[in-house]
């Protein structure tokens, strides 16, 4: 395998277990938490998500907000020095768009395993950042 060690590596997080089980895997293949950047991506305002439309709060305050809980999230001794970052926009561009600018070596990421009509109207980040990505990506399944 590819020595990761010292090269930036991307790790996208939606707050899930297999989320922060890929930051741990970016970790472990970083070498550090210092060359890993964790990635929250959220919609912009007035995007239907499942029962909640976003029109009272604005997007720099949810960013400030998920940033801060990404923080938190990531606070353990494991965690220092781990960079943490939050998009607002699609989730698949959006991670391909962080890991170009940083010249990532590689995106780790989870699959959450939809199929079917959920996969079909939720439509797969990791199978949009695999296809997109100019850089090797790790899908890491269940």
């Amino acid at each position: 395998m590819k020595n990761f060690n010292d090269v930036p590596i991307v790790a996208p997080v939606d707050f899930s277990a297999e989320s922060d089980h890929s930051v741990a895997t970016a970790i472990e293949l970083a070498g550090n938490a210092a060359h890993v950047t964790a990635i929250h991506v959220t919609p912009p305002i007035l995007i239907v998500e499942p029962v909640v439309i976003y029109d009272t709060v604005s997007d720099e305050a949810r960013r400030i907000s998920l940033e801060a809980a990404l923080l938190k999230r990531f606070s353990g001794p494991q965690y220092e020095e781990i960079n943490v970052e939050v998009r607002i926009g699609d989730p698949g561009a959006e991670i391909v768009k962080v890991a170009t600018d940083l010249k990532a070596g590689l995106i780790v990421m989870p699959s959450h395993g939809r199929t079917g009509l959920k996969h079909l109207l939720l439509g797969s980040v990791a199978e949009r950042v695999v296809r997109t990505a100019t850089c090797p990506v790790l899908v890491l399944r269940k």
